[in-house]
């Protein structure tokens, strides 16, 4: 079910967000260009894949929820772009593809980001694209900009790299890694409960405990593949954490029990889903692929 789920929720939101990269003059095409390949080289889209499962669990329109999971993964692309630069993690390969800096160059990597970034908030308050009320649009940019700044995504990215070469407890760990990659998975699933327009605040409470599980549950999995996958499935380097001296769970708990704990995750965000029928389904999926998955 999820392979068809995750085809169909693909497709609708590639054809969104292949209509944004259009440089409106002739010198902008090369910035245009880098920030397409950016994005459009392939990826899970996870994290858009979440907004359409969150809006269809609690009967929402999800065509109206597309502009929701375009601004999510250009912010989940601009953050790649970023941190595979010299001076952060310094990665030539990602998606199986050289990264957007060697194919570029380093300035129209950052530049390109930096376009990625605010092209997602422009999605949001367009309401061509995100067609929901303006107050809507604006608890969406709330929750966007709260996920993807220095308290949430950009901060965990600060911790990350500079936890190089420390031990950190599984408290500390946990606290990187729910800024780092959870918040933007959090972010996911609320802006698709905003998109349907008929979110509870109790079915949004419900929702939080189900993303930050299976957020650490993603990144616990990003662990262990790290260890356990090839370069080839992985689509970027395989053991770069090792080879940088990051704090990983597979180091602080040993593989099966991170690999464990990767379960007890998952069925935290299982269980966090029983109030829900059976629209939830392709969110219970979610779940279980994220700690299943091989790349």
């Amino acid at each position: 079910m999820i392979s068809d789920y995750q085809a169909l929720s693909q497709a609708r939101v590639n054809a969104a967000l292949d209509s944004l990269f259009v440089a409106p003059s002739p010198e902008l095409t090369r910035l245009y260009d880098a920030m397409r390949y950016s994005v459009m080289n392939g990826g899970k889209r996870v994290r858009p894949l979440l907004v359409y499962a969150a809006c269809e669990a609690l009967g929402g329109n999800v065509d109206e929820a597309s502009g929701a999971a375009c601004a999510v993964e250009l912010i989940h692309a601009y953050s790649l772009v970023h941190d595979d630069l010299p001076a952060m993690d310094d990665d030539d390969l990602r998606r199986g593809q050289p990264t957007t800096h060697k194919a570029f160059d380093e300035a129209c990597a950052i530049l390109a980001g930096d376009g990625l970034q605010s092209l997602a908030f422009s999605v949001l308050t367009d309401p061509r694209l995100t067609p929901q009320s303006a107050e809507t649009r604006l608890n969406m940019v709330c929750a966007l900009a709260q996920a993807a700044g220095p308290a949430g995504m950009v901060g965990g990215q600060a911790i990350d790299l500079g936890s190089v070469g420390l031990k950190l407890d599984q408290t500390a760990l946990a606290f990187m890694h729910r800024h780092k990659t959870g918040a933007l998975i959090e972010a996911s699933v609320r802006l698709g409960a905003l998109a349907s327009g008929n979110a509870s605040q109790v079915q949004l409470d419900a929702l939080q405990i189900y993303a930050r599980a299976i957020g650490l549950a993603f990144q616990v999995q990003d662990d262990i593949l790290d260890v356990e996958s090839d370069t080839a499935t992985l689509g970027k380097r395989q053991g770069a954490d090792i080879a940088r001296d990051k704090p990983t769970y597979p180091a602080l708990l040993g593989l099966e029990e991170a690999k464990h704990y990767a379960l007890e995750l998952r069925d935290q965000a299982l269980n966090a889903l029983h109030p829900f029928n059976a629209a939830a389904e392709p969110l219970r999926a979610l779940a279980r692929y994220i700690v299943e998955r091989r790349s």
